[in-house]
């Protein structure tokens, strides 16, 4: 990883280049998330025909900038571009996230494209993009993009080759309780690809797995490479499969799909995880960020449900998972317990019936999680009268602080009744789906069997 990535990515210092008063411009939009973002570091707005933009003064050019600049935000009309980038290497700027259009995904633009990247590698820089949204980093208070909102930090790392699906999921990120690292759109990937990033983020320690929406690779075999030695999760949707799907990847960001079968094909082999889906992708990153994975292929149920326990044992049987068979000290345990119904079946599924208060999932959490034959667990909550989701979630971070070694996975079927449980799971580390198909497939991504 080079010291101008880092410090690209981790700048103390932004210049906003193409920074406008046009409210419906990106350059009024990027330095307002700057500006809205409490950047702690050092913020520069370029415009030579305005004084200054949100109260912020501006500069004719980056080279007026004083001191250092870490990082340069480029919004100007694609013709300019080259002209800035050279400034912006006089100047010493570490890297370049170039917004703006019309390099190599147009008819006629790869010429451009390629005269940006030669400038850029003449003064040592690294351009994100062209044609990207910019990115994302959370824990630095740092929105540098026209990302319309901006979601809290945590673990997971995004990086898309879409602006629109990397600015669409944020939105829904928001709404999921998903929080992030890093979010970063590589637009035409012309320098900084999804290689670069995968490297820089296995050295940060911000990041607990990796997700990425990808079309196609310059260089797969790199990719590859670097998924392998991160030493992290890593989770790609792959867009392009098909004949019909790879033309549209080529008009979009301007990449080369590649075939499908070859490169699902090097994924298995460098254990990246795929995903069929935008919510699939980050159902499986949410579960690598916050669970360890599956020692061996042994899961438990637990429900007070009878029906979703039924359909917890048929989606085991899809994704290759199997149920593990409760040892007789294990029944023996929770009999002589005192609070279990005389109705409850105890197998796996072991079901605790539904008038289930946080007690009786406290007993059978006590006995399950700490099993030796069991490898992980996946606790199921539907909501009656009497359900008590926050105690219910409260019994479960415990067991899971228990034995932090052991993958624990929620299910709170419902609405808005469960939403204090949520909160409690959430902060407990415990993933949690609204749905069971998801918490069985989320867990055979743990157990690498998909």
């Amino acid at each position: 990883m080079s010291n101008a990535l880092q410090r690209m990515l981790s700048p103390s210092s932004v210049a906003i280049i193409g920074a406008s008063r046009d409210k419906t411009s990106v350059g009024y939009g990027i330095l307002k998330n700057v500006l809205a973002s409490r950047f702690a570091g050092r913020v520069y707005a370029i415009n030579p025909f305005a004084k200054s933009i949100l109260g912020q003064p501006c500069r004719a050019s980056v080279l007026d900038v004083p001191g250092r600049v870490d990082l340069a935000l480029v919004a100007v009309p694609a013709s300019k571009v080259v002209s800035v980038a050279k400034e912006c290497g006089e100047k010493g700027v570490f890297g370049l996230a170039v917004v703006s259009a019309g390099f190599a995904e147009t008819p006629g633009g790869k010429a451009l494209q390629d005269e940006l990247v030669v400038v850029c590698k003449r003064y040592g820089m690294r351009l994100l993009g062209p044609n990207c949204m910019g990115f994302l980093r959370p824990a630095l208070r740092l929105n540098a993009s026209f990302a319309v909102s901006a979601p809290p930090a945590g673990g997971i790392a995004f990086v898309s080759q879409s602006g629109a699906i990397a600015d669409s999921v944020i939105d829904w990120a928001l709404r999921e309780r998903y929080a992030f690292s890093l979010i970063a759109s590589l637009g035409n990937s012309a320098d900084v690809d999804a290689a670069d990033l995968v490297d820089f983020l296995s050295h940060d320690p911000k990041t607990k797995a990796i997700a990425l929406y990808l079309e196609g690779l310059g260089d797969g075999r790199r990719f590859a490479l670097a998924a392998k030695k991160c030493g992290k999760p890593v989770v790609v949707l792959k867009a392009g499969r098909t004949a019909k799907g790879s033309v549209a990847a080529s008009s979009h960001t301007g990449a080369l799909a590649g075939a499908w079968n070859v490169f699902r094909g090097a994924m298995r082999q460098s254990n990246v995880v795929l995903a069929e889906g935008t919510e699939e992708l980050f159902d499986f990153a949410k579960a690598l960020a916050e669970q360890p994975l599956l020692r061996h292929n042994s899961v438990a149920v637990i429900t007070n449900g009878g029906g979703p326990g039924v359909l917890a044992a048929d989606y085991a049987s899809d994704f290759g998972l199997e149920l593990a068979s409760l040892p007789r000290r294990v029944v023996a345990r929770l009999e002589r317990g005192g609070v279990m119904h005389s109705a409850c079946a105890y197998g796996n599924p072991l079901d605790l019936i539904g008038d289930a208060l946080p007690d009786r999932y406290e007993a059978a959490l006590d006995a399950v999680v700490g099993e030796p034959s069991v490898g992980g667990v996946i606790v199921i909550q539907t909501l009656q009268t009497m359900t008590d989701p926050a105690g219910n979630a409260r019994a479960i971070v415990a067991a899971k602080k228990r034995h932090p070694g052991k993958p624990v996975i929620a299910v709170f079927m419902g609405g808005r009744h469960n939403s204090a449980g949520e909160r409690v799971l959430e902060a407990g580390g415990v993933p949690n789906y609204n749905d069971v198909r998801k918490a069985m497939r989320a867990m055979a991504a743990l157990a690498g069997s998909l």
